[in-house]
């Protein structure tokens, strides 16, 4: 059985305790989305930390057409946040590429920009950037790789997106942010509809190994392996010493 409260309390003891032993004056840099799991990881370092130690950088492509949900967060949190809109540089990045980019290199460009962004707010702001990835996503990789999967820390990558509105409703958070149906942002599709299953489903076979859909078992399954080397660390060659 989950028990959210303990989970909640363990969770804001160790995001003290990683500032305690990796930067005892620095601030947390979040990326706010509007998003349940940004909205979740901002709540939790406000609830660690203090509202004046937390940063939300907004950072919308163009138009974003949910950007009041992200500033629904800020002002519910009381925490500062800067607005970065990325469009110009991810236009620019294109534009200079001198060939044609394939679909994924578009679809994963606006979010490791999103990644340079929070690590350039970080650097001037005596800052560590929050990851914002559940386990429910990374179990199936649905995330990019050095963009949204990057971070100093990650509080909710062992916690399913269940387990994450659970403790989102105990932070308190307004239920248009914990309950709303996450988009990607990028090509405009929710996340089930790109992953092909519900999180329901994932999160049970994640927890259980039960499954009633043999067909969606197979692509959870496909995923999961496919996806393994974005969990692990950058394989490093280690010559023999003897020859060193």
């Amino acid at each position: 059985m989950f028990d959210a409260l303990k989970v909640k309390n363990d969770c804001v003891e160790w995001i003290r305790n990683f500032f305690e032993e990796n930067g005892k004056d620095c601030n947390a840099i979040v990326g706010i989305s509007g998003g349940k799991d940004s909205s979740v990881v901002a709540a939790l370092l406000t609830e660690a930390l203090g509202k004046d130690r937390v940063i939300g950088v907004l950072m919308p492509c163009g138009v974003q057409h949910d950007i009041d949900m992200a500033r629904l967060l800020v002002k519910h949190l009381g925490i500062k946040s800067y607005t970065v809109n990325i469009k110009d540089a991810v236009e620019g990045l294109k534009k200079s590429m001198p060939f044609e980019l394939s679909r994924q290199s578009l679809t994963n460009i606006p979010a490791r920009i999103r990644m340079t962004t929070l690590y350039a707010v970080a650097q001037s702001h005596n800052g560590r950037v929050a990851n914002t990835c559940n386990m429910s996503e990374d179990w199936v990789g649905y995330s990019t790789r050095y963009g949204d999967a990057a971070g100093d820390f990650s509080p909710c990558a062992n916690l399913t997106v269940a387990e994450v509105k659970q403790i989102g409703r105990l932070l308190k958070l307004p239920d248009e942010l914990v309950d709303k149906v996450p988009i990607d942002g990028l090509c405009g599709k929710t996340d089930e509809e790109n992953l092909g299953f519900t999180y329901s489903e994932l999160d049970r076979y994640i927890r259980t190994g039960e499954i009633d859909n043999e067909e969606h078992k197979e692509l959870i399954d496909k995923k999961h392996k496919a996806n393994l080397f974005k969990l692990k660390y950058m394989p490093v060659f280690e010559p023999d010493e003897k020859y060193l």
